[in-house]
């Protein structure tokens, strides 16, 4: 969707941008969207560390890995 804006457009959308919300608000926008996203990559981690974790507590998952490991050895 982004992919084809280019460099004048980004431009162009930053003006805009610069133009509705003046110089001292956009620096407030920026850092608030900036905190948005690193909550965002923080519960994403979050939520992928859970799911290794729970592999890691199912038996069924445990010996299917061994049996794999087994096979590669031999």
């Amino acid at each position: 969707m982004f992919s084809n804006i280019g460099i004048p457009g980004l431009i162009l959308v930053l003006i805009i941008a610069l133009i509705i919300f003046g110089p001292k608000k956009l620096p407030e926008i920026g850092r608030a969207f900036g905190r948005t996203l690193t909550e965002f990559k923080s519960a994403t981690n979050g939520l992928v560390t859970e799911e290794d974790e729970e592999e890691g507590k199912n038996p069924e998952l445990t010996t299917v890995e061994k049996k794999q490991d087994e096979s590669t050895v031999s």
